[in-house]
């Protein structure tokens, strides 16, 4: 099941604050900052093994209690950064869930081989002409 057919909006949070940056007097007056806030443990749209994964994977964007902390600044409107936001969660979810392809093994092609060879000659070169242009000069 995909991510983006689940409807998550009964199990975030989302908290309005005042935004820093551009906006002039808009941003002393206007709680434009949003932050949503997204439990995983307690998610009921989730399955288990969804929820060790993302766990896993969004470590580093979890906090201690288990909340997915997303903020969103970007606009001056309350409701382009809620919605922002929201995308924002979509995409980590996905991107969390998505399959890595395994890598496949390649081998290094002769043309490729020959010319890393022709390298490491050429700078082998260089460094013996210096050598030989100092004990030349002496």
């Amino acid at each position: 099941m995909n991510i983006r057919d689940r409807d998550f909006s009964t199990e975030f949070e989302i908290r309005a604050s005042r935004s820093g940056g551009k906006g002039g007097q808009n941003v002393n007056k206007v709680s434009t900052k949003i932050e949503l806030v997204f439990n995983i443990a307690n998610s009921a749209l989730l399955f288990d093994d969804e929820k060790i994964i993302i766990s896993e994977k969004l470590s580093n964007k979890i906090s201690k209690e288990g909340n997915l902390i997303i903020q969103s600044q970007e606009t001056r409107s309350q409701l382009s950064n809620k919605e922002t936001a929201i995308e924002k969660l979509y995409e980590l979810l996905e991107n969390a869930l998505k399959k890595e392809k395994p890598r496949k093994k390649t081998k290094p092609t002769l043309a490729k081989k020959e010319e890393r060879l022709k390298e490491k000659k050429a700078a082998s070169d260089k460094k013996k002409n210096r050598s030989f242009k100092k004990f030349n000069d002496d």
